[in-house]
C-alpha cells in the first residue's frame, strides 16, 4: 500500500508590467525558480486577479498607463484581503525619492531595470520566505488565541457553575421554591424581549442584553448566603435589626460578584450581575436600599429584575403563605407602581401575562 504524499502548493507570482518584453523576462526567471508566474499588463487587471486568485507575491511596475504602480500598491494595502501580499516594485528610475515613496506605500522591495536575474531571484526568494514565515506566525497566533479563548470560556463556565451553586444554597436557606431561579430567568428574558419591541426601550435593549439578563438575574440574591437562616426563614415580621441585616444581602452579593470581576473575568455578564445584585431592591420613588436611588438612576437590568422578581415571589408558595394567583399578584403589584416599580415596565409585564411562568 502506497502512502499518499502531501503536495506542496507552488507559489504564484503576479507580474504586472505594461511592457511585454519585461513580463516575459520576469516570467522566465520565475519559472526557473520553480514558481508559477501569472502575467498581467496593467494595474486594473492586477487588482481583479488578486481578488479571485491566491497570490503569494507581486512584482509591480511603477510607470504604467491608467493606474501606476504606486496607486495599485496603495489599493492593495488598503484591502484587508490583499494587504499582506508582499509587493516588489520594478522601475527604470532609481531616484531615492521614488524608492522612498514605494516603501511609504507599503512596498517591500525595489528592483531597477534592466533586470539582473540573480538579483530578482534573491529578492523574490527572500520575500517569499518572509511571507511564509509571517503566515506561519499569524496561524500560530490564531491557534494560540483560540486556545486561550477556549480556556477563558472554560474558566468562566466553571465560575458560573460555582456562582449558581452558591445561589442554590442561598435559595434553599430562604426556602424558595425549587423552580424559582428558572422562573426568574425565563420571566426576565420574556419581559426584556417585550420591552425590546417597544418604542420606549427598543434602542436600549440589544439581543446581547436579553441573553445576559437571563443568565444574570438569578444572582440577585447571592448575598443571602451571608444572612442568618433564622432571619431568612422567619415567618413573622422582621425586627428593625433583622431587617437591617436582611438588607445587607444586596451589597454582599454585589461585592462577591465584583471580586470575581476584579480577578480577571470582568465581562458584560459580571457587570450586569453586580448591578442587579446591588440595586434590585431600589424603589422607583427612592425609598429602597442600599443607596436610595430613584427613577432612571436605577440600572435598567435591576428595574427589570425588581418587577419580574416581585411577580415570581408573589406567585410561588412561601413558608409563611400560599402562592397568589396571577390576578391577585398583579393587583398587589399595581398598588406599588410608581412607588416600588417603574410603571412602564410593570404595564409591559401585565401585557405579556399569558407568556409568564
Amino acid at each position: 500500500m502506497t502512502e499518499g504524499k502531501t503536495t506542496k502548493e507552488i507559489p504564484r507570482i503576479l507580474i504586472v508590467d505594461d511592457v511585454e518584453a519585461n513580463r516575459f523576462v520576469l516570467r522566465d526567471i520565475i519559472s526557473e525558480m520553480g514558481y508559477q508566474p501569472v502575467l498581467t499588463e496593467n494595474g486594473i487587471q492586477a487588482i481583479k486577479m488578486v481578488q479571485h486568485m491566491k497570490i503569494q507575491l507581486i512584482i509591480l511596475d511603477i510607470a504604467m498607463p491608467e493606474m501606476d504602480g504606486y496607486e495599485v500598491c496603495q489599493k492593495l494595502k488598503e484591502d484587508t484581503v490583499t494587504r499582506d501580499i508582499p509587493v516588489i516594485f520594478i522601475s527604470a528610475f532609481d531616484e531615492p525619492a521614488d524608492i522612498v515613496k514605494g516603501f511609504s506605500l507599503g512596498g517591500e522591495d525595489y528592483i531597477t531595470k534592466p533586470f539582473i536575474p540573480e538579483v530578482v531571484k534573491a529578492r523574490v526568494g527572500m520575500h517569499l520566505k518572509l511571507y511564509e514565515a509571517n503566515r506561519n506566525i499569524l496561524e500560530i497566533n490564531r491557534q494560540l488565541q483560540v486556545s486561550i479563548s477556549e480556556q477563558l470560556k472554560q474558566i468562566e463556565t466553571e465560575r458560573r457553575r460555582v456562582l449558581y451553586t452558591l445561589i442554590r444554597v442561598a435559595r434553599e436557606n430562604a426556602c424558595y421554591d425549587e423552580s424559582y431561579m428558572d422562573r426568574l430567568s425565563y420571566n426576565c428574558r420574556t419581559l426584556a424581549e417585550a420591552m425590546q419591541m417597544s418604542a420606549m426601550y427598543g434602542y436600549m435593549i440589544p439581543d446581547s442584553f436579553i441573553d445576559t439578563i437571563e443568565l444574570a438575574a438569578p444572582l440577585c440574591d447571592l448575598g443571602n448566603m451571608a444572612v442568618p437562616t433564622n432571619i431568612l426563614q422567619k415567618q413573622g415580621r422582621l425586627t428593625p435589626e433583622e431587617n437591617t441585616t436582611m438588607q445587607t444581602h444586596t451589597v454582599i452579593g454585589a461585592r462577591i460578584l465584583r471580586d470575581i470581576g476584579n480577578s480577571g473575568i470582568d465581562n458584560s455578564f459580571i457587570r450586569m450581575a453586580v448591578e442587579i445584585a446591588n440595586y434590585h431592591h431600589e424603589n422607583w420613588d427612592g425609598s429602597g436600599y442600599p443607596d436610595g436611588k430613584r427613577g432612571e438612576e436605577i440600572p435598567l437590568a435591576a428595574q427589570i429584575v425588581a418587577v419580574a422578581g416581585a411577580y415570581c415571589a408573589l406567585t410561588e408558595k412561601r413558608t409563611y403563605r400560599d402562592a397568589f394567583d396571577q390576578e391577585k399578584a398583579f393587583e398587589i403589584m399595581e398598588s406599588d407602581v410608581e412607588k416600588k416599580f417603574n410603571p412602564d415596565i410593570f404595564w409591559v409585564l401585565k401585557k405579556i401575562a399569558r407568556q409568564l411562568h
